[in-house]
C-alpha cells in the first residue's frame, strides 16, 4: 500500500490542478512533482504518475461517464471537485491493485480536507454509483461514429473526423487505440566510442534490462531502472533517449564523416548526436535552436555524449542566416508541428488541437524550409521531418517544397528496413503510424539539390 495515501493522492489532485490551471503539459507537471518529492518510495512515484497520466490519458471517455451519472455536468463542477471525479473514476476503473471503496472514501476524505463538506455526498453518490455499474457503464451508439470514436478512444470529434477523412476508419482505429497504451522508454546507443556489448553490461550491473527495438540496430527498450539520471551508463553519453521514428532522422540522412551538417530546431539533441555518431565525430554538426533554455539542452546532452564535433547553437530558424547558404552537405529539418504522432506520449496535445493551430505552423514550416533549401549545397541532403501524421504537415507540405525549389525527391530503398518499405507513400517520404509501426508517429522526407541548384 502507500506510505501516505491521502498525501499520495492530494498530491496527484494539485498536478492535475496546476494542469488546468496554468495549462502545463502533463509530462512536465508530473516529473516537477516527482522532483520534489524525490524521498518518496518507488511503489507511490509509480503510482503518482500512472494516476495523472491515465486521468489526463482517458479525459473524454471519463468525463462522458462521469455526466451519466451526476447532476452537475463535470465542466460545471469546482476545479478541486472535478479534479477528484476524474483521478477517482481513473481508478476504480483500471487500477485492479486499489480496492474500490478506498478510492471512493479517499476522495470524500480529500473534498473535506479542502472544506468542501457540502460536497461530500455528491462526490459520495456519484462514485457510488460508477462502482456499482462499473461493468456496465454507458457509451455512446455507434451509429453517431464521431462521438462515438471520440468517447471509445478518448479523441476530440474535430481530430477523429480528421483522422478518419485522412486514413480512413480502420487504420484511424488502429492509430487511437495505439496511443492509449503504455509507451516503453526507447533508446539509441552510441557507437562511434562505445558499442552496444559495454552499455548492456553497465546496465545489467544495475539492475536495468535491455531489449531489442524494433528496425535499427542502435535502438532498444530500457526495462526495469529506478531513474535515467540514476544509471551510470547514462552520466557516461553511452546512450541517448530517443523513439525509433526520431532515430529515422539521421539514419535517413545518413551524413558522412567529415559533413557539414546544419540540424535547425534541433533541441534537446537527439538528430545532433545521431548524425554525429555516424559521423564518427569528424566533421561538424551545427545544432541550433531558438532559446538559450533549449540549447542549454543540448549542450547537456552534448557534454554528457562527450562529442566535440557538434557545436549548440541559439538561432531562429525563421530568420535566414546568409552565412550558410549553400555550405551545407546535409541540413536536417525536424520542425515545429502539431505533434500528433507522439499523444501516446504527451496526451494533453489533443486537448489542444485547432484548425487555427495547423494552419499557423503549416506556414511557419513553409517559411524555414525555404530558408533551408538554401543552406543546402548543390548534390547535397535536406531531410524534412515531423512528429505528427497530419497530412496538410506532411505529404502536402513535401509537394509544395518540390514545386517551389530545385530539389527532387531521393529514394529511401536502400537505408529502410524491409518492413518499414510498406510506409513509404511517395517517392523519398516515409510516414510512420502509431500501431501500424512500432514507433510514434512521424513524417519523414528526403530531397537532393539539384546542380541547377547553384547560385
Amino acid at each position: 500500500m502507500m506510505t501516505d495515501t491521502i498525501n499520495t493522492r492530494e498530491l496527484i489532485m494539485n498536478i492535475l490542478l496546476e494542469m488546468d490551471r496554468e495549462k502545463t503539459p502533463c509530462h512536465l507537471a508530473v516529473r516537477d512533482a516527482l522532483d520534489k518529492y524525490q524521498f518518496l518510495p518507488r511503489q507511490d512515484r509509480a503510482f503518482i504518475k500512472r494516476v495523472c497520466e491515465g486521468t489526463v490519458e482517458y479525459g473524454i471517455q471519463n468525463d462522458y461517464i462521469i455526466n451519466q451519472y451526476s447532476k452537475i455536468k463535470i465542466n460545471k463542477c469546482k476545479p478541486v471537485i472535478r479534479a477528484i471525479l476524474r483521478m477517482s473514476v481513473y481508478q476504480i476503473r483500471f487500477l485492479d491493485a486499489v480496492p474500490d471503496s478506498a478510492v471512493v472514501n479517499e476522495a470524500v476524505k480529500l473534498a473535506e480536507k479542502k472544506h468542501f463538506y457540502n460536497l461530500k455526498g455528491f462526490v459520495n453518490g456519484v462514485l457510488r454509483t460508477i462502482v456499482r455499474e462499473k461493468d456496465h457503464l454507458p457509451m455512446p451508439k455507434e451509429n453517431n461514429t464521431t462521438q462515438y470514436l471520440s468517447v471509445k478512444y478518448s479523441m476530440p470529434e474535430f481530430l477523429v473526423e480528421e483522422f478518419v477523412s485522412q486514413y480512413g476508419k480502420e487504420t484511424a482505429e488502429t492509430m487511437m487505440a495505439d496511443f492509449l497504451k503504455e509507451k516503453q522508454v526507447t533508446i539509441r546507443i552510441n557507437r562511434w566510442n562505445n558499442t552496444i556489448e559495454e552499455t548492456k553490461k553497465s546496465l545489467e550491473s544495475q539492475g536495468a534490462e535491455l531489449e531489442k527495438a524494433p528496425y535499427l540496430g542502435e535502438a532498444f527498450y530500457l526495462k526495469n531502472f529506478e531513474t535515467i539520471a540514476s544509471l551510470n551508463a547514462f552520466q557516461e553519453g553511452r546512450f541517448q533517449i530517443q523513439d525509433v521514428s526520431s532515430m529515422m532522422a539521421a539514419h535517413l540522412a545518413d551524413p558522412k564523416p567529415g559533413d557539414q551538417v546544419l540540424d535547425l530546431c534541433a533541441a534537446p539533441g537527439g538528430k545532433s548526436l545521431h548524425a554525429a555518431d555516424k559521423m564518427r565525430n569528424q566533421g561538424c554538426v551545427e545544432a541550433r535552436d531558438i532559446t538559450e533554455y533549449k540549447v542549454d539542452l543540448i549542450r547537456e546532452n552534448v557534454q554528457r555524449a562527450g562529442v566535440s564535433c557538434v557545436v549548440p547553437k541559439v538561432k531562429d530558424a525563421e530568420q535566414l542566416d546568409a552565412e550558410w547558404i549553400g555550405k551545407a552537405d546535409v541540413v536536417i529539418a525536424d520542425l515545429p508541428c502539431t505533434g500528433y504522432g507522439v499523444i501516446g506520449r504527451k496526451p494533453d496535445i489533443k486537448y489542444y488541437a485547432s484548425k487555427e493551430k495547423e494552419e499557423e505552423l503549416v506556414r511557419i514550416q513553409r517559411a524555414i524550409l525555404a530558408n533551408a533549401a538554401s543552406y543546402v549545397k548543390p548534390g547535397g541532403t535536406l531531410l524534412y521531418s515531423t512528429c505528427t501524421v497530419n497530412r496538410k504537415e506532411n505529404g502536402e507540405n513535401a509537394a509544395w517544397f518540390l514545386e517551389q525549389f530545385p530539389f527532387e525527391a531521393v529514394s529511401l530503398d536502400e537505408l529502410l528496413p524491409d518492413e518499414l518499405k510498406s510506409g513509404e507513400t511517395a517517392k523519398g517520404q516515409l510516414q510512420l503510424i502509431p500501431g501500424v509501426h512500432k514507433t510514434d508517429g512521424f513524417f519523414l522526407a528526403k530531397f537532393r539539390k539539384t546542380e541547377e541548384g547553384r547560385a
